[in-house]
């Protein structure tokens, strides 16, 4: 089994997280997902770098990076816009995940450490709080941190990456499409993602795929009927 220290999440991501471009990346890319920068806007590079508080070769690189991801377009002589949303493009990345993280969670149960099992179920330590407050951003971030957290468990470093990037690509749709969850989802959401870290911790293969796939849920049929219902 390969030490935690050569599979930390942190070794997932190229850009250190002491940067500063990985800060106002990290800080637009929440700002994207959760909806206060909305589908389309344009995004100025100065008031970037006033709102955020960076320059703008930081800004510059930030958005150069959530660009290549798929969540901003840059254009000669319009500038840079929220990636509209996209019904093809969301149902494509959420089937690659489906695929790609039940994969990961049957090798997180065989390979995960100790450690990296701590480190799964450390990233729900404030769930409860989250949806009673209904806090987008808290959850948004711990969602990613469990699934990103459960990729680098598995010990395959390229699906892991993988993970990061179309997470990233998905976690805006969820958000649409559940853009007022009630208390009650909320808290079956947080039990089905610590059934998984508990089939992971039982070195249960099998349940844990099954149950991974129960956390990812029929994401795109729920966002089809709201963004059609959508004025």
């Amino acid at each position: 089994m390969a030490d935690a220290h050569d599979r930390d999440v942190s070794q997932l991501d190229e850009w250190s997280p002491r940067l500063l471009k990985s800060r106002l990346y990290q800080r637009i890319l929440v700002d994207i997902i959760v909806g206060s920068l909305q589908p389309g806007e344009h995004l100025d590079e100065g008031q970037l770098a006033r709102r955020y508080g960076g320059g703008l070769a930081g800004i510059r690189e930030a958005l150069a990076r959530l660009a290549l991801e798929g969540l901003v377009q840059r254009r000669a002589r319009v500038g840079t816009t929220v990636a509209p949303l996209d019904l093809v493009a969301a149902r494509e990345a959420f089937e690659a995940r489906c695929l790609i993280e039940v994969q990961c969670a049957g090798l997180a149960a065989a390979n995960a450490t100790d450690g990296e099992i701590a480190a799964i179920r450390a990233t729900l330590d404030d769930g409860e709080q989250a949806v009673e407050d209904n806090d987008a951003r808290a959850l948004a971030a711990m969602d990613e941190a469990f699934h990103v957290t459960v990729a680098a468990a598995s010990g395959n470093r390229t699906l892991a990456k993988m993970v990061v990037t179309l997470h990233h690509q998905t976690a805006r749709y969820w958000l649409y499409a559940m853009r007022a969850p009630s208390a009650e989802d909320g808290l079956q959401a947080l039990a089905e993602h610590r059934a998984l870290a508990d089939a992971i911790a039982s070195r249960d293969v099998q349940k844990a795929r099954a149950t991974m796939l129960t956390v990812l849920g029929d994401f795109p049929d729920e966002m089809k009927r709201t963004l059609e219902g959508a004025p």
